[in-house]
C-alpha cells in the first residue's frame, strides 16, 4: 500500500466516561502530532446523551482537522459483560460519525496498539505514553492518558500501513 504525499489519521480510543484521540499527520519523511485529547463524559447521566456527545463531537473533531482515516481500538473483555456492550456502543457511535463523513475506518486490539507502539502487547497506558512522547516529541503528557491512548491508536494505524516505519526505525 502507498502513502499519498500526506495523510492524516484520527485515532480514538472509544469510552462511555472517557474518550480519547489523538490526530497525527504524516508526509514521506515524518509524523507529527496535529492535537489528542480527551472528551468526558461522565457528567451525562443518561447513556444515550453519552453516545449523542460521542457522535457530535466525532465529527467536530473529523470537520476540524479534515482526516482521511479513522483508526479505532476495538473493545475487549473484561469482568463486566455490561462495561463490554457500552463500550461497544461508544465505539459504534463513533465508527457511525465516521462513516457519515465517509471516513474509511480501520479497528485494532489493544494488544496490537500496545505491540505496535512499545513492542510490549501487555505494556501499560504510562509505558505507552512515555513512547508516545519520545516517537512524537510531546513535551508534555496530558493530565488523562486516555488521550495518549487515542494517539497510540492513530500511530498503530500508521505503521500498519507503513511497515518499513514499524519499530521506530
Amino acid at each position: 500500500m502507498v502513502l499519498k504525499k500526506e495523510l492524516k489519521i484520527l485515532g480514538i480510543d472509544p469510552g462511555t466516561t472517557i474518550m480519547g484521540y489523538g490526530i497525527i499527520k504524516c508526509d514521506e519523511e515524518k509524523i507529527f502530532m496535529l492535537a489528542m485529547g480527551f472528551i468526558e463524559l461522565h457528567k451525562f447521566k443518561d447513556h444515550f446523551k453519552r453516545l449523542q456527545h460521542i457522535f457530535h463531537r466525532t465529527l467536530m473533531l473529523i470537520d476540524e482537522y479534515e482526516p482521511d482515516e479513522l483508526a479505532i481500538e476495538s473493545p475487549f473483555y473484561g469482568n463486566n459483560i455490561q462495561s463490554m456492550l457500552k463500550l461497544g456502543r461508544a465505539q459504534g457511535t463513533a465508527i457511525s460519525a465516521a462513516l457519515y463523513r465517509d471516513l474509511p475506518i480501520f479497528e485494532y486490539a489493544p494488544r496490537k496498539i500496545k505491540q505496535s507502539i512499545t513492542g510490549n502487547g501487555n505494556a501499560s497506558k504510562v509505558q505507552v505514553a512515555n513512547m508516545l512522547k519520545y516517537i512524537l516529541k510531546i513535551e508534555e503528557l496530558p493530565p488523562r492518558l486516555d488521550a495518549t491512548d487515542g494517539l497510540a491508536v492513530a500511530l498503530c494505524h500508521y505503521y500498519q500501513k507503513n511497515r518499513k516505519f514499524s519499530n521506530h526505525k
